[in-house]
């Protein structure tokens, strides 16, 4: 008796994330076809809902199901498989192939201006969009630039090399007096 509680148990924990998937294919599809797993290549009939548990009465039989698409199913388990099987999370950070040295991320270098302080320029979203429908006032708010904040500059540090933050003097330079800030944690 003990034996068939933990099996039933086990089988739960494997029913359990394919509860939505049974239910919205039970809904969908004619009684005549099967519900196949796609691991093994053997129907699911001998898998059963631990008796205890509310979901077994929602579970309609196995056999009276059909199965739709694969990835429905790895979709709904992946969240159970190890950290090493989900794909990660992208930071563009790029390396160089033969020195493997950090490189700078050209969209960074187009789009934002650092200034020696550690603050990021920017121009606002949408400055070059649709200006056919918006009114001059608009347009001029758009064109003003803005400072990015603290996250965003942290991580746009991290997007360019040491190369992008070093000092640079330009002839009338309209961004000298931004340069240098006191009283400021970046």
């Amino acid at each position: 008796m003990a034996a068939s509680a933990l099996a039933a148990r086990a089988a739960a924990g494997i029913i359990r994330p394919l509860h939505i998937l049974v239910s919205s294919a039970f809904r969908s599809c004619s009684s005549s076809m099967r519900l196949v797993s796609t691991l093994s290549g053997r129907p699911l009939s001998h898998i059963q809902a631990p008796l205890a548990s509310p979901a077994a009465k929602l579970v309609p039989p196995v056999r009276s199901l059909a199965f739709g698409h694969p990835s429905a199913i790895l979709n709904s388990v992946s969240p159970l498989l190890p950290a090493v099987l989900r794909p990660p999370v992208r930071t563009l950070i790029y390396c160089s192939l033969r020195k493997g040295k950090r490189k700078s991320v050209k969209a960074v270098l187009f789009r934002f201006l650092r200034l020696h302080c550690g603050l990021w320029v920017r121009k606002k979203a949408g400055y070059k969009k649709r200006l056919w429908k918006k009114k001059p006032a608009q347009k001029r708010r758009l064109r003003e630039q803005v400072f990015c904040n603290k996250t965003q500059s942290k991580l746009l540090d991290k997007m360019t090399t040491s190369f992008w933050k070093r000092r640079n003097w330009y002839v009338d330079d309209p961004f000298q007096k931004y340069h240098d800030r006191t009283n400021l944690k970046v």
